[in-house]
């Protein structure tokens, strides 16, 4: 029997999909799941065991025959980052796609004489003031103002464009709270490099998308 506990929530649910099993739950509900499916296939799975080892000495030979130079850190990293996919409802489907096509139609939001001052065009929007303010009397050759008619779909509102809600993770005790089927991981700006390799050492352990994910660390 192979050993659950060692691979990662990503891992367990590519086995599982390969089975045509339920992909829902937690780490532990997806091993009870596979170890409820070896259960009934029985002598099944030490046929596949075997093929499974026979296809991995070939591996073996076939890497023995390379160089340790012809593989680069680079392509271990790439191969590395795993993706997870939120489980969206078909009405957040839907309002995520027209929250992209609102996106598109959406001005570019500048703060009043952006163009005049450099510190002024790296800074965000500011609502214009002054009675005699070009911008706040909406004069044509000036830029687009904020108004409520700009607001996106409410369904889709804070969502992250890949359909994950944000959580803010200071450590790895935040990963503990945070559903990985809906929610994905944002770790502070202020967390160190020790301390944020440990939070995405254990976010792989748990399945859990980190958004902002450093290539160095």
């Amino acid at each position: 029997m192979a050993d659950y506990e060692s691979m990662t929530v990503a891992e367990l649910k590519e086995l599982l999909k390969g089975r045509e099993l339920a992909l829902s739950g937690k780490k532990d509900d997806l091993i009870a799941r596979l170890i409820e499916s070896d259960g009934k296939d029985g002598g099944e799975d030490m046929d596949l065991d075997q093929d499974d080892t026979s296809l991995e000495e070939s591996e073996d030979s076939d890497n023995d025959s390379w160089d340790d130079d012809d593989w680069d850190d680079d392509d271990d990293e790439e191969v590395y980052m795993v993706k997870q996919k939120p489980v969206l409802s078909e009405d957040i489907k839907k309002a995520l796609a027209l929250r992209a096509e609102q996106q598109k139609k959406t001005p570019v939001f500048k703060r009043t004489e952006w163009f005049r001052y450099k510190r002024l065009s790296r800074s965000g929007w500011r609502k214009p003031h002054g009675m005699d303010n070009k911008q706040r009397r909406n004069y044509k050759y000036r830029s687009s103002l904020v108004r409520i008619g700009h607001r996106k779909v409410k369904d889709a509102r804070g969502l992250h464009p890949s359909g994950f809600r944000e959580v803010r993770v200071m450590n790895t005790a935040d990963l503990e709270m945070i559903d990985p089927e809906t929610e994905a991981a944002r770790v502070g700006k202020t967390v160190g490099g020790r301390k944020r390799e440990l939070i995405y050492s254990r976010a792989d352990e748990l399945g859990i998308r980190v958004l902002n994910r450093r290539r160095d660390v």
